[in-house]
């Protein structure tokens, strides 16, 4: 019995798992409204927001420190 050609078959495999992860990284990198963008932008909020508070608790800290 003869086989088909599998190195054909695992080309082919091969070149829609590599499509399919491209068209998977447009959704999700999409630079308008990527779900990933959108994650990226909160959490930079979120820290930055962060480092502000903290900022503001250590610059009171300080004035009472020097006020002493």
């Amino acid at each position: 019995m003869k086989m088909g050609n599998k190195k054909g078959q695992s080309t082919l495999e091969y070149i829609i798992l590599v499509t399919a992860i491209i068209a998977i990284a447009i959704v999700f990198l999409n630079p308008k409204s990527g779900k990933m963008v959108k994650t990226v932008n909160d959490t930079y909020s979120t820290v930055a927001n962060g480092i502000n508070g903290r900022g503001s608790v250590l610059a009171e800290s300080w004035n009472k420190w020097n006020a002493d």
